[in-house]
C-alpha cells in the first residue's frame, strides 16, 4: 500500500513537472538560454524514463536500475545531455569571440587559456585550432571553432586523415559564413550549431516527450491496460488507428527478425509516422505481458525503433536540413558533416561514438587516403539512423548501465570553487 501511494505521488508530481516544462518552453525560448531549456528537457526525460520503465518493470524504483531492456525514454536523457554539451561548446566558443573583440589573442593556446580551458581539454582543442590556422583561419576564430567540439570524441583526431578533413571542412564553413569580419564569420558558425541543437531538442521533446506524457496520463486512469485497449482507446493528433494497428501487428510478427526491421519507409509506405508512436505504446504493453524475458526484450526493441524513426525522420531531419536554409547561418548539413567523426554519447556507463561505428563497417569509398568516419554525415538520415541502431544494440548488452542518469552539465571553463 505504501509503495502504491509513493508511485501515485511520483506520477502526479511528474505530470505537473512535465506540464510546466511544456507550458514554459515556448514562452521562455526567447528569454531562457538554450542550456537552461536543455536542463529542463533532460530532467523531463528522466521523469518519463522512470515512469515508462515502471510500466515494463514493475519492480523499478525511482532512482533505481532495471535489467529489463531500456525503452526509448531511457535513452532520451542521455541524448539530450549530449545536445546540451554541444550547446555548452557553443557558449564557450562565444566567450572566446567576446574576449577577442576586446583584445585579439597572440596564439591559439592563449585564446583558450583566457576563457578557462586548461589541461588535456585545452591540448585537444588546441590541436584542431592550430590545424585551422594552417588553413588560413585567424587565431581567435580558429580557437572558437575548435572549441565547438569541447565535449566530443577527440580520440578520433588521432587519425591524421580525420584531423585534416575535419579542419578543412571547418575552414570551408568559416569561408562560407555570411559575414565580412573574421570574428563575425566564426560567430555565424557558432550560432548555427547552437540553434540546430536547441531547435532539435525542443522539437523532439515537444513531440515524443509530449506523446509519452499523454500516454502515461491516459494509462494512469485506464485501469487494466492491454495492447488492444491502447489501439482502440488511445490516440494522438495525426495518428491513424488502422495504421497503428498495422504497425503493431507487424512488430509482434517480426520482433525476432534478424536484422530487426528498420526500413519503415518501405515497410509502411504512406503511413503517418505519428501512428508509429501509438503502435509503439501498444508494443510496449505487449512486451510487459510477454511470457519470457527474450520475448519482452525483442518487443521493446521494436517499440524503440518505431519511436526513434518518428524522432529522426520527422522531428530531427527538418531541423538538420531546413528548407529553405537560414540566410544568417552556414549550412547546417555541412556543419554536422564536419562534426560527425567526433560525435559521442555516454548512455550512462555505456559509451557510443560515431568513429567506432564507422570503423566497424566496410570502407565506404575504398580510398585509403580518407578515414571511414569522414565518409558519413549526421545530417544524412540513413547515416544517422543506422548509427543510432548500432548504438541501441550496444546499449542492449548492458541495460543497467543506462539507468545512471546524467547530472547537471559541468562547465569546464567555470572557476573552481577550490578546497
Amino acid at each position: 500500500m505504501h509503495t502504491s501511494l509513493i508511485r501515485r505521488s511520483l506520477r502526479a508530481s511528474s505530470a505537473l513537472l512535465f506540464t510546466a516544462v511544456l507550458l514554459t518552453l515556448p514562452s521562455r525560448a526567447r528569454a531562457a538560454t538554450p542550456l537552461e531549456d536543455n536542463r529542463r528537457i533532460t530532467d523531463g526525460y528522466i521523469q518519463l524514463a522512470y515512469e515508462m520503465g515502471g510500466v515494463l518493470d514493475p519492480t523499478l524504483q525511482p532512482g533505481g536500475t532495471s535489467s529489463v531492456r531500456p525503452n526509448w525514454y531511457v535513452f532520451a536523457p542521455h541524448a539530450s545531455r549530449t545536445g546540451g554539451e554541444g550547446m555548452l561548446g557553443a557558449a564557450i566558443a562565444r566567450r572566446i569571440l567576446d574576449a577577442a573583440r576586446g583584445q585579439p589573442s597572440l596564439s591559439v593556446p592563449g585564446a583558450l587559456q583566457r576563457v578557462g580551458l586548461t589541461g588535456d581539454l585545452e591540448l585537444s582543442v588546441e590541436r584542431l585550432g592550430l590545424q585551422l590556422v594552417l588553413y588560413g583561419v585567424p587565431i581567435d576564430a580558429a580557437a572558437s571553432l575548435a572549441s565547438l567540439a569541447t565535449a566530443m570524441n577527440w580520440d578520433a583526431l588521432a587519425d591524421p586523415r580525420t584531423l585534416i578533413t575535419t579542419a578543412s571542412r571547418f575552414a570551408a564553413l568559416y569561408s562560407s559564413a555570411p559575414a565580412l569580419l573574421p570574428l563575425d564569420k566564426a560567430e555565424r558558425v557558432v550560432v548555427t550549431l547552437e540553434r540546430t541543437l536547441h531547435e532539435g531538442n525542443l522539437a523532439i521533446f515537444g513531440d515524443i516527450g509530449g506523446s509519452g506524457r499523454l500516454y502515461l496520463d491516459w494509462r494512469q486512469g485506464a485501469g487494466a491496460v492491454t495492447p488492444e485497449r491502447v489501439l482502440t482507446e488511445f490516440t494522438l493528433p495525426g495518428a491513424v488507428p488502422a495504421e497503428s494497428r498495422q504497425a503493431y501487428d507487424f512488430a509482434v510478427a517480426h520482433a525476432y527478425d534478424t536484422p530487426r526491421p528498420y526500413e519503415f519507409d518501405l515497410l509502411f509506405p504512406g503511413m503517418h509516422w505519428k501512428s508509429l508512436l501509438v503502435a509503439a505504446f501498444a508494443v510496449y504493453e505487449e512486451a510487459r505481458l510477454a511470457p519470457t524475458p527474450a520475448g519482452r526484450d525483442a518487443l521493446i526493441a521494436m517499440g524503440n525503433n518505431y519511436i526513434a524513426w518518428r524522432e529522426q525522420h520527422d522531428m530531427a531531419q527538418p531541423v538538420f536540413t531546413p528548407s529553405p536554409p537560414h540566410a544568417d547561418e552556414v549550412s547546417r548539413a555541412a556543419l554536422l558533416q564536419a562534426l560527425t567523426p567526433l560525435l559521442t554519447t555516454d548512455f550512462g556507463t555505456v559509451e557510443w561514438n560515431y568513429a567506432d561505428y564507422a570503423y566497424s563497417l566496410p570502407d565506404r569509398d575504398g580510398n585509403p587516403l580518407t578515414s571511414p568516419p569522414t565518409e558519413y554525415s549526421w545530417a544524412v538520415f540513413w547515416d544517422r539512423w543506422t548509427g543510432i541502431l548500432y548504438a541501441f544494440d550496444a546499449a542492449y548488452l548492458q541495460p543497467e548501465g543506462l539507468w545512471m542518469m546524467p547530472g547537471p552539465l559541468e562547465d569546464p571553463t567555470a572557476p573552481s570553487s577550490g578546497g
